[in-house]
């Protein structure tokens, strides 16, 4: 994070930011926010990771996999073309019914789905997520909005984030606070409504509260800076594989996997073609890919 602080377009010694009062306002108003949304960004998409694949019972899904994300960016169109003056909570909480309304529906798709088919679900999430962009980005392009839905579902843009323009995202740090305190019900989750019940838990209660912490996280990051890809899939698959399935002690790594994760791909991105900036999803893309292949290939350590 201190690194975080000092990489960027503008040369300013941020170390005489006390005396120095531009040093103070590119440190206040640009490198602070941003490194602190890049890490509430990062944390919270790998938290929601872990939930939707404790919801879905698969580890091939993510956030940005199951149509999560383009129902946050219906939302966000809907409120564009019928509200342009509402304010920025109306967006997010538009944003957040619709996410929960597209994550529901794939529930409901993937409980019809034959149980011993693993790779259905992963699929049947990207179909969704396709169908659902294709519709908003036609939408958008009737209403001359393409540039504005290129922002929500493009690749995670930071270069824009500055004090009063990222602090929706603490609702998405509380969120996936609110995860950790219920990881035990999560985990009792995935393993099957049968078993949950069985030991006492009320699974549609903490399957409403999974939902809700994936919308809330989701929508929040869509409309802060838009989609960011890999970091709620890979992150959780890396971190189970090293340390199983005990949720209670995994997910403070997730967290910090996560945000190190996201910050490192946001730094890569400053510095590959400085002055300038890559998009974060960029960056991700390549590493995020490469990363779920080694995955998919390779042999659990637990067997």
């Amino acid at each position: 994070m201190l690194v975080s602080l000092f990489v960027g377009a503008a040369d300013v010694d941020l170390l005489s930011a006390s005396r120095d009062p531009q040093a103070a306002l590119v440190l206040m108003q640009s490198r602070l926010p941003r490194t602190l949304a890049v890490v509430l960004s990062g944390a919270s998409l790998a938290l929601a990771g872990v939930v939707v694949q404790a919801l879905v019972r698969n580890r091939f899904v993510g956030p940005d996999t199951t149509g999560t994300a383009e129902g946050a960016a219906l939302g966000l169109l809907a409120v564009t073309l019928l509200a342009p003056g509402a304010p920025i909570w109306a967006r997010m909480l538009a944003a957040s019914v619709t996410a929960l309304a597209a994550t529901a529906l794939l529930l409901a798709i993937i409980r019809r789905l034959p149980a011993r088919e693993v790779m259905l679900v992963p699929i049947t999430g990207l179909v969704l997520s396709g169908i659902l962009g294709a519709g908003v980005s036609f939408v958008a392009w009737q209403a001359d909005l393409i540039q504005q839905m290129g922002i929500w579902l493009g690749s995670g843009e930071f270069s824009g984030v500055v004090a009063g323009r990222y602090e929706l995202l603490w609702i998405a740090g509380a969120a996936a606070v609110l995860a950790w305190f219920s990881a035990d019900r999560f985990a009792i989750l995935a393993l099957g409504n049968d078993v949950a019940a069985g030991l006492g838990l009320d699974t549609g209660a903490v399957m409403r509260q999974g939902l809700l912490v994936v919308a809330l996280v989701t929508a929040t990051v869509v409309a802060t800076v838009g989609m960011v890809p890999f970091v709620g899939l890979v992150v959780p698959n890396i971190t189970a594989r090293i340390m199983g399935d005990n949720l209670r002690a995994s997910l403070p790594v997730v967290a910090t996997g996560g945000a190190g994760l996201l910050l490192a791909c946001d730094l890569a991105a400053r510095l590959v073609v400085r002055p300038y900036e890559l998009p974060v999803g960029l960056i991700l893309g390549v590493i995020g890919s490469a990363v779920f292949l080694v995955l998919l290939h390779a042999r659990p350590a637990s067997g």
